[in-house]
């Protein structure tokens, strides 16, 4: 017992499994036995039950679906072009550019959103290009970061194969870090996620789970809230698992 206590402990799997469900038994209690009086600020199991039964009979999975479409395409969009800045970063003449692209991560995307509906009316475009042009800063700085991070030891190796400065680039920068692109995915997954919720909210014309949410807080359905807030925590947890498999699948050697 002392051991689970103990910081830097090393224990067990099947400790970690016992540890992992107790705390979710406790969990549910808590959830349980805080919602059984008549009057309670979090919405009780049958409230989310109910909520999960409403939502399906409402289209939730079609839903699902074009809140992963609109995932998928803009982070491929967004990365695409973030590697182009990442992978440009050392040339002196595109660096200020690639630079310059990362403090726009500091920008609200409520304000952006409003210059973006000037020139795209299509609300699905939309949604697409306000989440294209946000991910794209965050994964700049994180890719730019992978970048700057790579020994010089492996630079020098490169050149000492007779590799000229283009090849240096493309085998140490481009071919040697596509494990540490695929994890800056999975890293800024959540954000992606998060902000694709907010960006459907805002602009509702082509539904997805920020569609349902909004119009469950319209009419104070907090059981339907909490039932989006779980299925909408457990596809980000998928998608975080399934990304992390894929990294571990294709580059075996990256956890060496």
């Amino acid at each position: 017992m002392i051991k689970l206590i103990t910081p830097f402990q090393t224990i067990s799997k099947s400790k970690k499994t016992i540890i992992l469900s107790v705390w979710i038994v406790l969990l549910l209690i808590l959830w349980f036995v805080g919602t059984s009086g008549e009057k309670h600020l979090f919405p009780n199991p049958q409230q989310v039950f109910k909520g999960f039964s409403e939502l399906y009979n409402e289209g939730l999975v079609v839903h699902i679906f074009n809140s992963l479409k609109l995932c998928f395409l803009s982070i491929f969009l967004a990365t695409t072009i973030a590697l182009l800045f990442a992978y440009s970063w050392p040339i002196p003449l595109i660096k200020p550019v690639a630079e310059f692209v990362t403090k726009f991560r500091f920008l609200p995307f409520t304000g952006l959103s409003f210059y973006v509906a000037m020139v795209i009316h299509d609300a699905r475009n939309m949604q697409i290009w306000i989440m294209v042009i946000f991910l794209t800063t965050f994964l700049t700085t994180s890719l730019i970061s992978v970048v700057k991070d790579i020994p010089q030891e492996e630079f020098d190796h490169a050149k000492t194969l007779k590799c000229n400065r283009f090849e240096v680039l493309w085998q140490v920068i481009v071919l040697g870090r596509l494990d540490y692109v695929i994890d800056v995915i999975r890293q800024n997954l959540a954000i992606t996620w998060m902000m694709l919720v907010t960006v459907e909210s805002i602009v509702v014309a082509s539904g997805g789970l920020g569609f349902l949410i909004k119009n469950s807080d319209k009419f104070m359905n907090h059981g339907r809230i909490i039932a989006l807030q779980i299925i909408i925590l457990l596809i980000g947890l998928s998608l975080d698992w399934f990304i992390n498999f894929l990294r571990r699948a294709l580059f075996r050697y990256s956890k060496i």
